[in-house]
């Protein structure tokens, strides 16, 4: 009988798993926890009595052909693609799946540059030449929006022989390009269209969300289930459709994928999808409410910007998530990254990050309302507490690259490293990022400016958590000799 949403095949297996009396001559060490009690006792006995390896009755995920295979059709039919692959080495490695999936050394990818490092990360492996598009910016919140078609039609246009468009769906702030005429442009133009859902994995199950990547028709999508669809951290999906071949994808994702896939996180990818297929409607209909609800309630206060539908222009802000609560800081003279950490550090309010003008805070269907007062509370002492003159705030978060060399031959050129404050006029040769988002503010073979310098300098300041190079306190930078 063909399995329904209803079904989790592998937490049926694992539960079947948990009743035999297996003697356990195998890996994991911990032998069900008995060999260490103490992370038994903290974790649970049933999460480590199912923390197993491969065996024949609960599949390979390397090569599935029972209920890992039942189960990733099961996610396929669900998010409404040809294929889904479980990935559990995170959403990363579902990005660079699709570009090692598209690419080869030489080829170019068309991509907007606010991508998430681990694509650039992509091209430093496998040698593919990034075509940049730059995103829009909004002066007034100082953010990096979509790609506009115009800007991507130039793109193609004028590299024709490019083998793949990117697209981000949504970006961090919830911006999201006009995907389907993307899409489009790169099929008519013989380019596979491919879609970072990181943080898109409600627009498959909401309402009133943006389109989807397989709804616009996009070839292969990394959907990152733990941030909105209620998986493990590390658990995503790799959708595909039948333009692309299953068996060559998963051998590519093999290349770089454990051998040695977590069932902790595997039976979380199962369990989020028959949840999202059965409840997913209504939970995202929730998480709309608490955002909407939210934005409108600090905009009450004044001095703070949460922004929404109303940024929608049809062109580099084609759709808004309206889910995303994405507030605007600097006009009280706060940069987003102090507000952050008043908020975790004064309230106990944990949200995702803060950068130099903005906060985001993840809402979702888990959240209750009592939190969602209390973070209201909180922004609005902050500003009567903390609020000053915003005369001197840096006020943009993205700066035009300009690219000398491509990643992959920058990050193994010869280099030196050298204080970054004598660093001008010379060309990176690694990362320098805010984390989170991850998106590189230099990256391998970018000509390093005074504007990027000032901006990195003003981040460290206001005590960005910076990451991507060498030198662990970015005092000094690697650079092509």
């Amino acid at each position: 009988m063909k399995s329904t949403q209803n079904c989790a095949p592998i937490y049926e297996a694992l539960q079947k798993h948990l009743k035999n009396r297996v003697v356990r001559l195998d890996v994991p060490g911990h032998k069900g926890g008995r060999m260490n009690k103490e992370l038994r006792n903290f974790l649970g006995e049933n999460c480590l009595k199912v923390d197993v390896n491969s065996m024949k009755p609960l599949d390979n995920l390397c090569h599935p052909v029972s209920v890992i295979k039942e189960a990733e059709e099961l996610a396929a039919e669900a998010f409404r693609a040809r294929h889904a692959f479980f990935i559990v080495n995170g959403t990363t490695a579902a990005v660079q799946a699709m570009i090692f999936s598209s690419c080869k050394a030489g080829d170019k990818i068309i991509m907007p540059r606010n991508v998430h490092r681990s694509a650039i990360n992509a091209l430093v492996v496998c040698g593919a030449i990034p075509v940049y598009v730059n995103p829009g910016t909004n002066k007034q919140l100082g953010i990096p929006l979509g790609m506009s078609v115009e800007d991507v039609e130039k793109a193609i246009r004028q590299n024709p022989d490019a083998k793949a468009v990117l697209v981000n769906n949504p970006t961090y702030y919830g911006i999201c390009s006009d995907l389907r005429r993307i899409v489009e442009l790169a099929h008519s133009n013989n380019m596979l269209a491919l879609a970072d859902e990181a943080h898109g994995t409600h627009f498959y199950f909401g309402e009133g969300l943006p389109c989807s990547a397989t709804e616009a028709g996009a070839d292969m999508a990394a959907v990152s289930i733990h941030k909105t669809g209620g998986s493990l951290t590390q658990s995503s999906f790799l959708l595909c459709s039948g333009n692309v071949s299953e068996g060559y994808v998963r051998q590519v994702i093999n290349l770089t994928q454990t051998t040695s896939g977590s069932y902790l996180l595997m039976v979380s990818l199962d369990l989020a999808r028959k949840n999202l297929s059965l409840n997913g409607r209504e939970m995202f209909k929730k998480t709309v409410d608490y955002a909407s609800y939210a934005r409108e309630e600090i905009n009450k206060i004044g001095g703070y910007y949460a922004f929404g539908e109303e940024l929608v222009n049809y062109s580099d802000i084609y759709a808004f998530d309206k889910t995303k609560l994405s507030v605007h800081t600097r006009a009280m003279g706060l940069a987003g990254v102090e507000v952050y950490d008043i908020l975790r550090d004064d309230y106990d309010i944990q949200i995702e990050f803060g950068d130099i003008g903005n906060i985001l805070a993840i809402v979702s269907a888990g959240d209750r309302e009592l939190e969602i007062e209390r973070f209201i509370s909180a922004l609005s002492e902050i500003k009567r507490l903390y609020g000053k003159d915003p005369s001197g705030m840096f006020d943009h978060e993205y700066i035009n690259p300009t690219v000398v060399l491509a990643p992959q031959q920058a990050f193994y050129s010869n280099k030196k490293s050298v204080p970054i404050n004598e660093s001008r006029g010379m060309i990176c040769g690694e990362f320098v990022m805010c984390y989170p988002p991850g998106i590189p503010i230099l990256a391998p073979g970018e000509r390093i400016t005074s504007e990027i310098l000032d901006y990195i300098a003003y981040c460290k300041e206001k005590g960005c958590f910076m990451t991507g190079t060498e030198d662990m306190e970015i005092n000094y930078i690697n650079v092509v000799v």
